[in-house]
């Protein structure tokens, strides 16, 4: 019984689950007291989900009936309880069908005279109708959520759907629309992403036109910044220059062709930039190609093709695009326009000489600011912590956070460069550092500062930056020593001025090209590759697909894809037809109300004192505070029951155990053992208020009815 118990009281922990208290009258009557302790108490105390059903009414012995169980005034449900008669062994032998059970099952209840003022609601039929009509009421209460529940994944599904709702498999021209649909919406995702109006735009990284941009407008001036020409290395190549073209004259005036010399010389340095940034859009638009052609997934060839046909040609405007530029790189080379407006001239390059040597930026202007991680405090001291930074012409500062009220630190950019630092095994971070060329403390006690970023396009952005505001990156050893050297060369006063006209001249028409170059490679790779891929893929990719390969071939689905949209449209399906359903059901089924509540105090003031629920040998001593349950008719008027909170109120003296003579009535309680019946009557007990008639029997009852509910039965 413990383990019925325990597999009962799990199956009720679901809150749609209903439970059935099915025992004969012997069990019911007497062990039923002992389940307030067990599962009886979780789900029997409330009764919501709870139906008694009462078998072997037909084995009782006679003079004896369950009808203070069946009428639910012994152990009261919410929702009362049902008795049936089974087949026996016997019947099950003699092969009796279920009809002519059935059928002496309503003949027993009518002819029984205990059952037969309740014949309409007991029985294995009125059971079924009334398990059935509590399927009902459940099944009416759950389908709001199951609606609910069914409409929301339908919603979900609509999308997905859409492009299969009138996929037909027998439709001869099918592969040849999805064809044109797969490179028509191609086309539009590619023109999306370049432009920038994407329906779905990716908010945790840049993609495709924005990295575009960056590409133009911070990481080619980037690359450019650190093209520019070290100041020192600059004068002595000038120096070189006059000499040379000099030869072994003594030179009066400054040579042009030295400014020349060096001003083609600084101009072919910009070649490797200028094709760097042809290979980043490359591969930006090869990324974008890839991200375009996900939708094409549905049919592996076709994507391949695409991907192949589309890459190939940007590849052949690549080299298209790179010569172009290097043409534009030579023509610049090919002729120095001195009369340029923004060039200085000769006249002018001395009275500059002073303001040129100095940075061009204004001083209060800011570069840059952003969050960077000072990254070689100690442990000591902190640790690695946050900073927001702001980079000005003359200074780097940081401050606790961007509102910018508490600043930590303020250093000079004088005598300052940049070199990498190699990233941390365990370290996800990217660093470069900051350090004095004359060797002294940067941030307190430390020779550089190490600044970390989360990626290796903000370091580059931010060395960019550094290299605006005059923070060069280290030199290599080798051209340091070559510079050291070099620079114990001296020069006379007027060899000195030549050279100063010349840098001067130098500075103001390279920054003329470096302006020309930086507006017309945007403008050369927009019109030679990205303007010229979108017109391919609109106007030519069709056709170069129709070519390449049979149109059955390529429009050939994947197992995956097909399984996918079979598996998509079938629960889309079967989603409508459960709507569908619920929708049609009648809403002029009978549904029938809840039961009141019944009186379960008894339940409460039994649950401390009952003893542990196992089959037990009968005690002749009853628990305490409840009275001997022993029913029987008394002369005169029929007895009321007692309620069951006036059951509570007193304790009954307790019976002596010494086994007295066999009751009279004791062949027809099918309920008492008759060796532990007392030898003296039961007297009323000193608690019970006057007027409240006893319950032990007469000598002569009418319908002994004796239920002792703690006592096992004979039967048992």
């Amino acid at each position: 019984m413990r383990e019925t118990r325990v597999q009962a009281g799990d199956i009720m922990t679901y809150p749609r689950s209903y439970g059935l208290e099915v025992g004969a009258p012997s069990w019911t009557c007497g062990g039923l007291r002992l389940l307030p302790c067990g599962t009886f108490d979780l789900w029997a105390l409330s009764g919501l989900r709870t139906i008694g059903v009462i078998t072997k009414l037909d084995l009782m012995d006679e003079g004896t009936d369950a009808r203070d169980v069946l009428e639910n005034k012994l152990l009261p449900l919410r929702r009362g309880y049902i008795g049936v008669v089974n087949r026996s062994q016997k019947d099950i032998e003699g092969k009796k069908d279920i009809r002519a059970a059935l059928a002496a099952e309503r003949k027993f209840f009518l002819s029984h005279p205990a059952y037969r003022h309740m014949a309409d609601r007991m029985g294995t039929p009125h059971l079924q109708k009334t398990l059935n009509q509590q399927l009902t009421n459940h099944i009416r209460e759950s389908l709001p959520t199951l609606r609910s529940k069914l409409q929301s994944q339908l919603l979900s599904l609509e999308k997905e759907v859409e492009e299969y709702k009138n996929f037909r498999p027998d439709d001869p021209t099918r592969k040849t629309k999805a064809l044109l649909q797969m490179v028509q919406q191609f086309g539009v995702d590619f023109e999306k992403r370049i432009e920038g109006s994407g329906d779905q735009v990716d908010t945790l990284e840049l993609s495709g036109g924005a990295r575009i941009n960056r590409i133009f407008h911070e990481r080619f001036p980037f690359e450019l910044v650190k093209m520019e020409f070290d100041e020192k290395d600059l004068r002595r190549e000038i120096s070189y220059a006059i000499k040379n073209i000099h030869g072994v004259r003594t030179g009066l005036f400054t040579p042009d062709m030295a400014f020349e010399a060096i001003v083609k010389k600084q101009i072919v340095k910009l070649k490797e930039p200028s094709l760097k940034c042809v290979d980043l859009v490359v591969s930006e638009l090869a990324t974008v190609i890839k991200k375009c052609a996900e939708k094409l997934s549905s049919y592996p060839r076709l994507r391949e093709e695409t991907e192949r046909i589309v890459t190939t040609y940007i590849r052949e405007r690549e080299g298209r695009t790179k010569d172009q530029i290097l043409l534009l790189i030579d023509i610049e080379q090919s002729y120095i326009n001195t009369n340029h407006e923004d060039f200085i001239g000769f006249a002018n390059a001395q009275q500059r000489s002073s303001q040129l040597n100095k940075k061009r930026a204004i001083p209060n202007q800011v570069i840059r600011r952003g969050w960077l991680t000072i990254n070689n405090i100690s442990l000591m001291k902190g640790g690695s912590k946050e900073y927001w930074f702001v980079l000005t012409a003359e200074s780097l500062s940081w401050y606790k956070d961007e509102e910018e009220k508490e600043k930590k630190y303020m250093l000079p950019l004088d005598n300052l460069k940049i070199r990498d630092v190699e990233k941390g095994f365990m370290s996800n971070k990217h660093v470069f550092a900051i350090f004095n060329t004359e060797q002294r403390n940067v941030y307190k006690d430390l020779r550089q500062i190490e600044l970390a970023c989360d990626s290796q396009e903000d370091v580059d952005s931010w060395k960019a930056s550094f290299l605006r505001a005059g923070v060069y990156p280290e030199k290599d050893q080798a051209e340091n020593e070559d510079g050291a050297q070099e620079n114990t060369f001296s020069m006379d006063p007027q060899l000195e001025r030549q050279v100063e006209t010349i840098r001067n001249l130098v500075d103001s028409y390279v920054a003329i090209i470096n302006k020309s170059i930086r507006d017309l490679m945007p403008k050369t790779i927009m019109h030679l590759m990205i303007n010229n891929t979108k017109a391919f893929i609109h106007h030519e990719l069709l056709a170069y697909l129709y070519s390449s390969a049979d149109q059955s071939s390529l429009m050939e689905e994947s197992a995956d894809q097909a399984q996918r949209r079979d598996d998509m449209l079938r629960m889309y399906h079967a989603l409508k037809e459960a709507l569908n359903i619920i929708g049609d059901i009648s809403t002029s089924t009978v549904s029938t109300p809840v039961p009141p509540p019944v009186d379960d105090t008894w339940l409460q003031n039994t649950s401390s004192h009952s003893p542990t629920p196992q089959r037990r040998p009968m005690s002749s001593v009853h628990p305490p505070g409840r009275p001997p349950a022993v029913r029987g008719p008394t002369p005169g008027p029929p007895l009321m029951p007692v309620p069951v909170g006036a059951a509570a109120s007193f304790s009954a003296p307790p019976i002596p155990s010494r086994p007295g003579p066999q009751s009279m009535f004791a062949n027809n309680d099918p309920f008492s053992a008759p060796p532990q019946i007392p030898s003296r009557p039961v007297r009323i007990p000193p608690g019970i208020p006057p007027g409240v008639p006893s319950r032990r029997p007469p000598a002569a009852p009418s319908r002994p009815t004796i239920i002792r509910p703690a006592e096992p039965s004979l039967l048992d």
